[in-house]
């Protein structure tokens, strides 16, 4: 494979990229309390190209967006604009100076008018007064500049999403934009607004616009973006132009892949692929089946058998449905298509209490914001579930409760081990083991676990992958998503791959790390779906 680390290009690639770059960052270091989200990463960008910031989650693109828009102060490194050294106070400053961010979540007034949105704070005036006449006109020669045939006197809220984000674009360029950051514009989008989408993007381009584009979705990458920046784990892998670097190439630089796994997390993971032999779903009756379930806009149709005892992996990068899916199956979210049938019965998953009524249990991969209660302790947090299952008139007798924390503290090592020591206060692994143990005491017969070793040390992530195996060999089923390729194919019978919010194959437990690679970065109308026989 070719090597993609520290690779730098020369700005050529299309006409009119060319000259001193707009934006010129060099050695940016951004650190917190405990944690270095940056490290001497260097990044250019060029007027009137569309230049990609890749990277999986936590690789550092949204810190290196507010380092330049001023949202962040850097720890160390300069920033220059047209040549000369900037350090914006904020947003405004760097909006004023050019540099306009349109964010994923537009960040409009949704109860005034198009015009008003698009020039708001800059409306023309009238014997003090805003001409909202002159105000519609001005916003109607921009949005026919840009080929956007909007009624300016609209309400903004009537419009759908893709209409409002086209807008927010309007308005960015009102201010004479020369540097447009569009920060995940096409996640809520169909493909004929993201096309839409598109051509206004290479509108704004052609007239020397430089545009830094972020995006989970590799085809739309290489449909419109000139030149790609990478990062991994805060760090600059290289700088490419698109057409030279393969998606095999990009997804090896962004995932990255360790010359060898640690001996510790090999030795207590080894079980998982005896345990893959022996409990494997194979032939078995699907303890659940799911047959075109989706929801639009979130995740297409798929199909999915998971037999009790066998492990199922999702892979695919950020983005790419692995989420969606996992909550589809635990209705955190409601599907708009399909059936699910567990033992063979029609059953609504509507809500997560109809899926914990069918035996599902689902690990979030935002530990703070869906899973851990920080306030509470240890006991509070790990009887959660099972109290919210036996609903709040019947509260668990303190006995039966002590008896469950100490066993399952015990089980999987939390520490400390003091069930009234408060959640917030535990590592990362132990608030994850937490977690684990919460739906563990539910005794589920289908567990969901997405991303439960992201942020842990490596003891900790060893032991998870530990307790998955021997989960699936006393006949749980389990679902586990990883951005960690290595994980997936260790422990999983199974390995379906997501890529653009759909299902695009599936792999039987021998899948090497590098075929679930290949499959990723195939362009779609190269993807070779591998069903395994049922």
């Amino acid at each position: 494979m070719t090597d993609t680390s520290s690779t730098t290009v020369a700005p050529a690639g299309r006409p009119g990229v060319s000259g001193d770059p707009v934006v010129a960052m060099q050695a940016i270091t951004m650190e917190f309390p405990g944690v270095r989200a940056l490290e001497d990463v260097d990044f250019r960008l060029f007027p009137g190209e569309v230049h990609a910031l890749m990277g999986e989650n936590g690789a550092g693109k949204s810190t290196l967006i507010k380092v330049l828009t001023g949202v962040y102060t850097a720890t160390a490194g300069t920033t220059e604009l047209r040549g000369e050294r900037i350090a914006f106070s904020g947003p405004a400053e760097a909006q004023a100076s050019g540099v306009s961010t349109v964010y994923q979540e537009v960040n409009l007034c949704p109860n005034l008018s198009v015009a008003e949105n698009i020039l708001l704070g800059r409306e023309p005036r009238r014997l003090g007064s805003i001409d909202m006449g002159a105000t519609r006109s001005r916003a109607a020669e921009l949005l026919r500049r840009m080929g956007l045939d909007i009624d300016p006197g609209s309400i903004l809220a009537e419009h759908p999403i893709a209409i409002q984000q086209l807008v927010a674009i309007a308005r960015a360029v009102a201010v004479d934009a020369q540097v447009l950051i569009l920060d995940e514009p096409t996640s809520s989008l169909d493909q004929d607004e993201v096309a839409e989408l598109f051509r206004i993007m290479r509108h704004l381009r052609d007239e020397g616009v430089a545009i830094l584009f972020v995006s989970h979705f590799l085809e739309q990458v290489y449909e419109i973006a000139d030149r790609m920046t990478v990062l991994r784990n805060g760090r600059l892998v290289g700088e490419h132009l698109t057409r030279d670097l393969t998606r095999l190439q990009l997804v090896s630089a962004m995932i990255g892949r360790e010359l060898g796994v640690l001996e510790e997390v090999e030795r207590l993971a080894a079980d998982a692929a005896d345990a893959a032999e022996v409990t494997g779903g194979g032939d078995r009756a699907p303890l659940l089946e799911a047959t075109g379930l989706g929801r639009r806009g979130s995740i297409a149709p798929f199909d999915l058998r998971i037999a009790a005892g066998e492990v199922v992996g999702l892979a695919g990068l950020l983005g790419s449905g692995r989420t969606e899916l996992a909550r589809l199956l635990f209705g955190a979210d409601r599907a708009d298509s399909g059936e699910v049938r567990v033992d063979g019965r029609v059953v609504s998953l509507r809500t997560p209490r109809s899926a914990i009524a069918s035996g599902i249990a689902f690990c979030s991969e935002d530990r703070k914001g869906e899973g851990i209660l920080a306030d509470l302790s240890i006991r509070d947090n790990l009887v959660l579930a099972m109290q919210a299952a036996r609903g709040w008139a019947r509260p668990i007798p303190r006995r039966t409760k002590d008896e469950l924390v100490e066993k399952w503290m015990t089980a999987l090592d939390i520490r400390p081990k003091n069930p009234d020591a408060l959640v917030g206060k535990l590592s990362g692994g132990n608030q994850q083991k937490v977690l684990l143990a919460r739906w563990l005491v539910t005794r589920p017969r289908l567990l969901i676990l997405d991303e439960p070793t992201r942020g842990i040390d490596i003891g900790a992530k060893a032991q998870i992958q530990k307790l998955v195996a021997e989960l699936a060999a006393e006949g749980m089923a389990v679902v586990y998503i990883s951005a960690e390729l290595e994980e997936v194919a260790r422990l999983a019978h199974r390995v379906v791959v997501l890529k653009d919010r759909a299902k695009v194959a599936e792999l039987d437990g021998s899948a090497s790390v590098d075929e679930i690679m290949a499959l990723i970065a195939t362009a779609d109308g190269d993807v070779r779906t591998e069903q395994v026989a049922s």
